[in-house]
């Protein structure tokens, strides 16, 4: 029998957690007990996060300072540093742009003809922390430690690229018996995370089974017009970043799409990138990119490129105008895509960070604070959908500026993805059994 792929698991347990999350909302006696049956399959998904976190911060950290380290000269680091920064740029733009489009396009707010609500209206999310001071100062860290400890992954980025600089710069045994221990390092978290990843199908089960459990189809029903658009708008920024990576990769993209099934699927069912980014970098050194570049601008990524994140910031403040009435210019929408460009950056990690930002910046255009609370019952929702956009906006993006700086195994690009990663004799065999 055939080997059954880990793929089709997480797909099992997405569809058993829709049964049994829709059956306990059923029986429910309430909302409460509801909530109360939800909290025992957030118990499982919690573990399951909590490994993923695990691995994270030792892997980020050990794959950016080798990256650096197995660097040449500073001067390629530098550039991939500029090339990966100007596609995020550029990525995120086309996103905001995109999602001001269809919200305006389909105007999917209009039809609820709300009334403002009143001043000082709670929605319980922290937006204290998004000021530029703020941010600025959190980014570098006091103490590397605590970094690690709270997987802050930009403060672990910037003293792995401080690391890496330090140890590309010592000659020696000692640069030589480091760079090994760390290389060794993302080696054995690599392993750990194969370990971890086979608990991903109940993970995604106990995720699943907890939203619906609490939310039920309802939900789904109600808003089904706006999680309609907001999807339309994805598939069409899909098709975009698909567009401009087959401008690159040919029809290379096309096994990267498939390699990448996995994470992609895993960030949808758990509404997590941390729990897709081992397997995405897992995947993209499949697929033939040199883990140097891997290391050094899959990190960068997850921390400026959040391509789904982005949509669905402009497509949701702009979504609250609509639902109250209140008509936004071109210039002010414009203005309003900039200042999210910039506030967003660094969210990753926040909880329900997206929610944060556009809760941040609603006051900013006079647009009422309290209208976040249309979209927090299904936020789960639209995270799963902008969650699973941003593992394919940092795949392309790596496998792109691999290919500009010669670090893509053409060979390993093109192959038949059922034979990726397998050693050159397996293989040979199985092409000759074919």
């Amino acid at each position: 029998m055939k080997k059954i792929k880990g793929t089709t698991w997480i797909l099992v347990g997405m569809l058993l957690g829709i049964v049994v999350g829709y059956i306990c909302h059923e029986n429910a006696a309430d909302a409460q007990a509801a909530k109360d049956i939800a909290a025992y399959f957030s118990i499982i998904t919690d573990v399951f996060l909590r490994l993923i976190k695990m691995i994270i911060a030792p892997l980020v950290f050990g794959t950016l300072v080798t990256g650096i380290a197995g660097m040449k000269d500073s001067s390629s680091v530098g550039r991939i540093g500029i090339r990966a920064l100007g596609w995020f740029v550029i990525a995120s733009l086309v996103s905001l742009t995109l999602g001001m489009l269809f919200v305006n396009v389909l105007q999917v707010g209009h039809s609820l003809n709300l009334p403002l609500p009143a001043v000082g209206a709670e929605v319980q999310l922290n937006t204290s922390g998004f000021h530029l001071k703020d941010f600025i100062t959190h980014v570098f860290p006091s103490s590397f430690v605590d970094a690690m400890a709270k997987n802050e992954i930009l403060q672990i980025l910037v003293f792995s690229l401080f690391f890496g600089f330090g140890l590309a710069s010592i000659k020696g045994e000692t640069a030589k018996t480091l760079t090994t221990a760390l290389d060794g390092l993302v080696h054995v978290m690599l392993k750990v995370t194969d370990y971890v990843m086979k608990f991903a199908p109940l993970g995604v089960f106990a995720s699943i089974a907890a939203v619906i459990t609490v939310q039920g189809f309802g939900v789904l029903t109600t808003y089904a017009k706006f999680l309609g658009g907001f999807y339309a708008g994805l598939a069409t920024l899909w098709a975009v970043l698909i567009g401009i990576g087959y401008m690159f990769l040919r029809g290379s993209i096309f096994t990267l799409l498939k390699l990448l099934k996995e994470p992609i699927m895993l960030a949808f069912s758990t509404a997590s990138s941390e729990a897709a980014y081992p397997k995405t970098m897992e995947q993209l050194e499949k697929f033939g990119i040199n883990n140097k570049i891997t290391g050094f601008v899959l990190p960068l990524g997850y921390s400026f490129n959040l391509d789904g994140s982005m949509m669905y910031q402009a497509f949701a403040a702009l979504f609250v105008a609509q639902a109250y009435n209140i008509e936004m210019s071109f210039a002010q929408q414009l203005t309003m895509l900039l200042v999210l460009m910039i506030s967003s950056k660094g969210m990753a990690g926040v909880p329900r960070g997206s929610l944060v930002v556009v809760a941040a910046i609603l006051p900013m255009f006079h647009l009422p604070e309290a209208g976040i609370l249309l979209i927090i019952g299904i936020d789960q929702f639209l995270d799963m959908g902008r969650t699973a956009t941003n593992v394919v906006g940092n795949g392309i993006a790596t496998s792109v500026i691999a290919k500009w700086e010669g670090a893509l195994d053409e060979e390993a690009a093109r192959q038949d993805v059922s034979l990726a990663g397998k050693k050159p004799v397996a293989v040979a065999l199985e092409k000759a059994q074919r």
